[in-house]
């Protein structure tokens, strides 16, 4: 008796699908709502082309979590690029990068899902650009000397105000105002 338990759930972006115990994810797209990607032809700076399509692999390896759904994800940015008017050598020289980069060309060339795995955990546990921000800002920040850390930071005996609050000018105003 074959007992196949198979439920589906999406959040957000992600699809979780629960296969008999185990645990997948895969990019969630709305049947409405159509892809957008910036077109080639537009008037931006190159460097973001690059980026728009490593952001796009780096959140396909991120989110996937088998190499099949992975490659459908990169076939799906593929189409999109091309129909966005990108140059396929483009396209092609900046997909060996991503790959060349996160050492896992294997995954490009052969689908191998140990490498794979392997990318995945590497990329999912990465920093992104934001959690980099905040650990440099905390890195940044003076820390506070141990002396101010305790309860009283002076001592007494070394260190004394040199007007008490009673002596000084106010107080000879204050004697002759009442006189």
């Amino acid at each position: 008796m074959d007992n196949e338990y198979t439920h589906t759930h999406t959040l957000l972006d992600v699809t979780l699908t629960n296969d008999n115990g185990y645990l997948t994810t895969s990019i969630f797209h709305k049947s409405a709502a159509e892809p957008y990607i910036l077109p080639y032809t537009s008037d931006h700076p190159r460097h973001v082309y690059n980026n728009i399509l490593y952001a796009a692999l780096l959140r396909a390896a991120r989110i996937c979590s088998n190499v099949e759904d992975f490659d459908m994800e990169r076939i799906r940015i593929d189409l999109s690029l091309l129909l966005n008017e990108y140059p396929p050598s483009f396209i092609s020289k900046h997909f060996i990068r991503f790959f060349e980069i996160n050492n896992a060309i294997s995954v490009l060339n052969s689908l191998n899902p140990e490498a794979y795995h392997a990318l995945h955990q590497k990329l999912l546990h990465q920093p992104t650009r934001c959690e980099k921000q905040i650990q440099a800002n905390d890195e940044d920040t003076n820390p506070m000397p141990d002396v101010l850390k305790k309860k009283k930071p002076w001592d007494p005996n070394f260190m004394y105000a040199k007007y008490n609050y009673e002596s000084g000018p106010r107080s000879v105003f204050q004697h002759k105002f009442r006189t």
